[in-house]
């Protein structure tokens, strides 16, 4: 199942030149015309912008879960699976398995292009490699996220609809800007937003950015925060998905 996945999007090439672009021109786009409108230099907004662009792809699985597997129900091929001697489990891990590997690999020309526009690594290396271990664990999660509401969805439109809508979960973060200027009730709701609780977690870890001082606990602890978020999504939706895609209906 991982191979047909990956096959499925080395098949597909102009969504994968897509989803691999479009992060590097939002920090262009961002670093350089947001950052100006800001009280941080562009530098030190850049370096800001980073990690928050990130989780911001990584929420994207979501997206790219929900249509795929919303894909493979409405086109006939998930019954076509469920007629095979495979573990119902299978068919669902290969496709979180496949997008976290292109997810991977998928991140170092973005880091490469953030290394040219001035982000830095301020942390030690192990903090970095605890910083890449979790945005890849929160894509997991989001992926398997994407894939159950895939399963649920009534047509590929819908999905695609539905999944273009999580575009709208960064700008309820400090994904892009800080957050404690924003208005009580407002703030509240970002810094509950697991995204901010990630995306914080990365620019401590890289060390881009402090900790903000009397954050909401996710934000106020970062890195446990972003764990915790990360096994609730896992533990709801990877046995959903599962018994979802073993019981059509249910």
């Amino acid at each position: 199942m991982l191979g047909r996945q990956l096959l499925r999007i080395r098949n597909n090439p102009a969504l994968t030149i897509l989803t691999q672009t479009m992060p590097i021109t939002m920090l262009l786009f961002f670093g350089y015309v947001f950052g100006s409108a800001l009280a941080m230099p562009g530098a030190e907004y850049r370096s800001f912008l980073v990690p928050g662009l990130l989780v911001a792809t990584a929420a994207n699985g979501i997206m790219t879960g929900m249509f795929q597997a919303a894909q493979d129900v409405h086109r006939g091929v998930t019954d076509r699976l469920r007629t095979l001697p495979v573990s119902r489990a299978a068919v669902p891990l290969g496709q979180a398995a496949a997008d976290l590997v292109v997810t991977a690999v998928g991140t170092l020309p973005f880091l490469l292009v953030g290394l040219a526009v001035g982000w830095r690594v301020q942390g030690s290396a192990l903090a970095a490699l605890g910083a890449v271990s979790l945005l890849l664990l929160f894509r997991l999660a989001c992926t398997w996220a994407g894939i159950y509401l895939g399963l649920l969805s009534r047509s590929e439109e819908a999905a695609g609809q539905l999944g273009s809508a999580t575009f709208m979960l960064p700008l309820l973060s400090n994904a892009y800007i800080p957050t404690d200027q924003l208005p009580s009730w407002l703030r509240t709701l970002a810094e509950w937003n697991p995204i901010s609780a990630v995306t914080t977690a990365l620019r401590d870890l890289f060390g881009n950015a402090p900790v903000p001082q009397g954050a909401a606990w996710p934000v106020a602890h970062p890195v446990a925060g972003s764990l915790a978020w990360c096994t609730v999504l896992i533990a709801v939706f990877v046995p959903s998905a599962v018994r979802r895609y073993a019981r059509p209906g249910a």
